[in-house]
């Protein structure tokens, strides 16, 4: 009896030295996009928002905290409360190359964020002035090697995918090629259609239609393996240009003190959100292909992140100055 009593009685201390499971907030649910309104983070962000009111019966609102390469709004999460009331939708960008060329300009996304799932993938595209005269990848590397330094690539701006996807191609492809950044996406195309600019890696959905309407040549897709959006364009690395894979990512980021429970839950609600066919559907009209994983998932893809534009960065000598 005595023993049994004294198992009782460990049982019910074990029990009360238990955490309590997190409660999921009751009061509205921030989701901080770090860049202005209307461009693909945000978008994205905005899509999302709705269904997961839906699907949590919890207020959602987005916020745009917008400033200094995306480091505003990033910290604002990270210092937070950490209490499921606020999270962070974030980009390559932002989250990993903006980090490593201005380094203090915010907490280590790597320390300071748990990771609660991917949301989307935007393809970049290697995109052609016309001008050139090459219509496929050989022709391109032959002539950017035959004429060394006489070329330049445009991007959105400085440390960000579309600059880094540049350098890394040049790095890869052993080419000298010049960096002409731009205040967005938009007036890169621009250039590259007025044949100002050599070449440029666009988010696909920016480039297809001047492509489509013969003004630009798209030669391939940057990620890994060919855009379920265009499965008719080869990769870069398909066609020769080895190690080169990038990824111009979006995904759902919680402080690192927020509850364990509160993660998960959000993670089962985006995997939830984004397999539904109707949001997929939404996704690819917008040029993205929804994206979900774990948190413990998503932690390690940030961090072998930081290991692939660590040395591209220190290489190109890329600063936000």
């Amino acid at each position: 009896m005595e023993t049994t009593r004294r198992a009782m009685l460990a049982a019910s201390g074990a029990l009360l030295a238990r955490p309590a499971l997190a409660a999921w907030p009751d009061r509205p649910v921030t989701l901080v996009v770090p860049y202005a309104a209307g461009g693909s983070t945000d978008v994205v962000a905005r899509l999302l928002a709705p269904k997961l009111q839906g699907l949590l019966g919890q207020s959602f609102v987005v916020e745009n905290r917008t400033g200094a390469g995306g480091s505003i709004g990033t910290a604002a999460v990270a210092r937070g409360a950490a209490d499921g009331t606020s999270f962070l939708v974030s980009s390559a960008s932002n989250h990993v190359m903006y980090p490593i060329v201005a380094p203090g300009s915010m907490p280590d996304p790597r320390t300071a964020f748990a990771g609660v799932s991917q949301l989307a993938d935007i393809p970049l595209a290697l995109t052609v002035a016309n001008r050139l005269g090459v219509s496929d990848m050989p022709g391109l590397l032959a002539l950017l090697k035959r004429e060394p330094g006489r070329h330049s690539f445009a991007s959105s701006g400085v440390g960000g995918s579309q600059h880094l996807a540049g350098e890394l191609f040049a790095m890869r492809a052993g080419v000298d090629i010049v960096h002409v950044p731009y205040r967005g996406g938009g007036p890169a195309l621009n250039d590259l259609v007025a044949g100002q600019v050599s070449l440029a890696f666009l988010n696909l959905p920016t480039a297809l239609p001047q492509a489509e309407a013969g003004k630009v040549r798209i030669l391939a897709v940057a990620g890994e393996k060919r855009s379920a959006l265009k499965p008719d364009i080869p990769s870069v690395a398909e066609l020769g240009v080895k190690d080169f894979a990038v990824r111009s990512w979006t995904a759902l980021f919680a402080a690192r003190a927020t509850p364990p429970e509160i993660v998960e839950r959000m993670s089962a609600a985006v995997r939830e959100a984004l397999t539904d066919p109707p949001m997929k559907a939404r996704f690819a009209e917008l040029g993205a292909e929804s994206e979900v994983s774990t948190p413990a998932e998503l932690d390690r893809f940030v961090r072998d992140e930081f290991v692939l534009w660590e040395p591209v960065i220190r290489a190109a000598k890329v600063t936000a100055q």
